[in-house]
């Protein structure tokens, strides 16, 4: 299954391992997006190379969690502290409901744990899809996810 996209299914060889030796939804999201970057890269921006452009070149593993230690990473205190210190910052969250990277439901307990004070409450907006970690890459998905920050946008501009 699916980290990025849950509706991705694949078949790993060996079906006894701890974790999984791929991704199913980055097998079929990568090679799109390398081609579209290299032929960005080569055709409009006009950069000749013979490197191989890599999209994640092994960044998103090992991933050094800082304060966080081998737990999971809580970024919800330093949110809670800018929001406090400014109270006319406003957030908007998208979540994806098929989405095991950072799932749905985990960032409204987040969000509903952290401790903001209530006046602040409605300074965050959320915004949920029928997609998994990346939306946008669904048209209908992406269509939703502009209007959406469109309105937010327009409505916490002051005009």
């Amino acid at each position: 299954m699916g980290r990025l996209d849950s509706r991705f299914i694949g078949i790993d060889e060996l079906a006894a391992r701890e974790k999984p030796e791929h991704d199913p939804s980055m097998s079929a999201i990568m090679p799109p997006f390398t081609s579209t970057a290299n032929q960005y890269m080569r055709q409009e921006l006009k950069y000749e190379s013979d490197l191989i452009y890599h999209v994640f070149k092994g960044i998103e593993k090992p991933w050094n969690w800082g304060s966080a230690g081998e737990g999971y990473p809580d970024t919800s205190e330093s949110l809670r502290s800018a929001m406090s210190r400014n109270p006319y910052m406003k957030v908007y969250v998208a979540s994806g409901y098929y989405d095991l990277a950072t799932p749905y439901f985990a960032t409204e307990y987040t969000l509903s744990h952290m401790g903001l004070d209530p006046s602040l409450r409605a300074n965050i907006a959320t915004g949920e899809y029928e997609a998994g970690h990346m939306m946008y890459i669904h048209s209908p998905c992406l269509e939703q996810l502009k209007g959406d920050i469109g309105r937010f946008i327009e409505s916490n501009s002051g005009a």
